[in-house]
């Protein structure tokens, strides 16, 4: 018997099996359930959805407390103007200046929100006076006590006396 490289032991060396792979039958399924989920998942996504217009009514109540708690802490009047999808800040150039001249950006440092598929109502400008208060004029005259209605979602509380804003 002859021993050397190449020869085999019969269980000492055993014959590699087959590489056993990904069939092409096996492949082209895979991408066509992939297709499938992509084209039912992806629509779900994308889409306008409940969410977008609760995150909507959050960041527009956030930025309505901001502007109070800025009208506080400079001691002007801020403006906010809100329309039927967007919302943008405003503050007066000085103490005792009756008009918001300014662009303040909100609480995130944008210069407005703005609503992809919600919208406000009624639209308007709040006044935000020094002292805390949510006016309807820039005169401080009249609180604002209206709720802002957002689509699909549940309207911020505004307490023009106190300037509670939730």
């Amino acid at each position: 018997m002859q021993r050397g490289i190449g020869y085999r032991i019969a269980g000492v060396f055993p014959r590699p099996r087959a590489c056993s792979g990904v069939t092409l039958i096996e492949l082209v399924t895979v991408i066509i359930l992939a297709g499938i989920l992509a084209a039912i998942a992806v629509p779900k996504m994308t889409g306008s959805s409940t969410f977008d217009k609760v995150v909507f009514r959050d960041s527009l109540a956030a930025t309505l407390r901001y502007a109070q708690k800025t009208a506080v802490s400079h001691r002007r009047i801020v403006c906010a103007n809100v329309e039927a999808r967007r919302a943008s800040l405003s503050i007066a150039a000085a103490y005792g200046a009756t008009a918001c001249s300014a662009a303040l950006p909100g609480p995130d440092g944008k210069a407005e929100i703005l609503a992809r598929d919600a919208s406000v109502s009624p639209a308007a400008t709040l006044y935000f006076q020094p002292n805390g208060d949510i006016t309807t004029d820039a005169a401080g005259t009249a609180y604002w006590n209206t709720a802002l209605g957002v689509t699909d979602a549940n309207p911020i509380q505004i307490a023009g006396a106190t300037g509670y804003v939730q």
